[in-house]
């Protein structure tokens, strides 16, 4: 990598919480790279709604900024302490602005650092749920989505008098202090989006992402959105921040683009869709076609689509559904469109000859790729290397496709992909093997990329469509518990999440040569949404 001002290839991450997802992927993914990648320490992040300790955390990112190259930092954990605390804290504009100025500092202490940030603007669920909002929302969410969905749709369009109806009973009923808190919160929280934008404007941060964890098309959350758009387009900094559908994975996203920004590279990459109507679905979750977050999600990373296999350094294979985005649980029994509206084989084939002519190509060395090869000339790298392969499994949201796994296997390319991923929504899957195959076509088929590899078929095939239902739906009731509440991290339950997890890998994972073996296995929030695991691949 290319290195300069005396130091030393160091790379500052500042995760948006504690959960595996942000804590460990850009750290994990990190180590298949010649970067320095740190990281504060785990006991530092706070937990859940328990925020982090600001201060430390800014503390900590002064100090390992001084020598750094580059810093991707959470905007939420520096001035909220966590993504959830940034729904429940009661901070004034004051206090926000005081804490973002410390920014100023590690560029005035650090001029050549190259700096990327990314902040959320608060969502507002559709359901009554406090697990992750205040806890008035157990007993309000609903109310406060709708109210705030109705009096948006009404500014752009007149109510029904059902709706009308609707709004007046809401009005009638919702008490004001639950709504003023939530009001005052999000007022506060608006204006630091809008002061994330001075810092761009003024070079403190180069690059900023507004990752929409929340997509509705009308409500709180889409207003807010509306008036961050509005404000990027008044400064005229389209180019230097971005907004679209996401949260988890931005890190991972932000650590690629910084991995390419110091090689001077722009990967190029050709997709491939598994379905006609591939790139036009609406992934759940979010509010528009597919195609139009996948441009985003490349090249937020650095890189850049290309019209042909024969021009890429990366082929990305998209296994899309047919018609719409079901629930990997519910894959047992999928809709005819999961059949007959795309042709999951071809994808693979497809992935397999490529591989094939990778191997056969005895011309082409495996790495370092045309990419990092040709730093002054990185846009167009020369043609003398077949592209890497990867695989963005959103058949399903929550879960990988099993069908896909089988195939795999059966085509012998499991362990030879570039990068996979197919957990939670279409934007994580995404943004996390886009960044992991991106850096691949830098760093080739290090152990850590193998590592990585395992991880995500053990979590996002093992564990979130196969295990997580089985426990879910009666062993975890027979304990006396429930899904979102269980008996801790360490206990029971995650003893027989490893054991599933064993299983799965010896009946499904164990081939080629390769097997994979669980380090660690825990349930980062006490309930069964997300697991946290290490594995290491033989």
């Amino acid at each position: 990598m290319n290195s300069s001002h005396g130091k030393d290839g160091k790379i500052v991450i500042m995760p948006l919480d504690e959960r595996p997802c942000n804590y460990n992927f850009p750290y994990e993914l990190g180590k298949s790279t010649d970067c320095k990648v740190v990281r504060p320490p785990l006991e530092w992040m706070g937990h859940k709604k328990q925020p982090a300790d600001t201060a430390r955390l800014w503390t900590w990112t002064e100090l390992e900024c001084l020598r750094a190259q580059g810093a991707v930092l959470s905007l939420d954990t520096l001035l909220y302490g966590g993504i959830v605390p940034s729904r429940l804290h009661e901070l004034d504009q004051a206090e926000i602005a005081r804490r973002m100025d410390q920014l100023r500092q590690l560029k005035e202490q650090n001029p050549g650092l190259t700096l990327y940030a990314f902040q959320l603007i608060m969502r507002c669920p559709q359901y009554s749920s406090s697990d992750e909002e205040p806890d008035y929302y157990a007993d309000w969410g609903r109310e406060i989505f709708r109210k705030g969905y109705l009096e948006h749709l009404d500014e752009e369009q007149s109510l029904d008098p059902a709706e009308q109806e609707e709004l007046s009973d809401i009005n009638a009923r919702l008490p004001q202090e639950v709504l003023d808190d939530y009001l005052g919160r999000r007022a506060v929280n608006r204006e630091a989006n809008r002061l994330a934008l001075r810092y761009v404007e003024e070079g403190i941060i180069d690059f900023l992402i507004f990752p929409q964890d929340d997509s509705a098309p009308y409500g709180y959350t889409a207003r807010d959105q509306r008036l961050v758009r509005e404000a990027i387009r008044e400064k005229n900094l389209g180019l230097r921040v971005y907004m679209y559908p996401g949260a988890d994975e931005v890190g991972c996203t932000l650590l690629a683009r910084m991995v390419n920004h110091l090689q001077s590279a722009v990967p190029s990459v050709y997709v491939r869709f598994g379905s006609v109507e591939g790139p036009h679905i609406i992934p759940a979750y979010e509010d528009r076609r597919l195609y139009e977050t996948l441009k985003y999600q490349i090249i937020a990373a650095g890189g850049m689509i290309v019209s042909s296999e024969s021009e890429a350094d990366l082929v990305l294979l998209l296994n899309t559904p047919g018609e719409k985005m079901g629930e990997a649980v519910n894959q047992g029994k999928p809709s005819a469109n999961y059949d007959t509206e795309r042709t999951l084989v071809e994808l693979v084939e497809y992935a397999g000859y490529l591989l094939d002519k990778i191997s056969s190509d005895k011309q082409a060395p495996e790495y370092p790729p045309a990419a990092s090869r040709h730093n002054d000339s990185a846009t167009s790298p020369a043609r003398n290397r077949r592209p890497v392969v990867a695989i963005a499994d959103i058949a399903y949201a929550n879960g990988g496709d099993l069908e896909l796994l089988s195939l795999l296997r059966q085509r012998g390319i499991l362990y030879r992909l570039a990068g996979y991923a197919g957990w939670n929504t279409s934007s994580n899957t995404l943004g996390t093997v886009i960044a992991q195959s991106m850096i691949h076509v830098h760093y080739g088929m290090t152990p850590d990329h193998l590592n990585f590899l395992a991880l995500r078929y053990v979590e996002d095939f093992g564990y979130d469509s196969v295990v997580r239902k089985a426990l879910s739906s009666g062993p975890i009731q027979e304990l006396g518990l429930d899904k979102f509440l269980l008996d801790g991290p360490r206990g029971q339950v995650s003893r027989m999440v490893r054991q599933g997890l064993e299983q799965f890998i010896h009946d499904h994972l164990q081939q080629e040569g390769h097997s994979i073996r669980i380090m660690d296995c825990y349930m980062p929030w006490n309930r069964m949404f997300e697991v946290g695991l290490t594995v290491h691949a033989d």
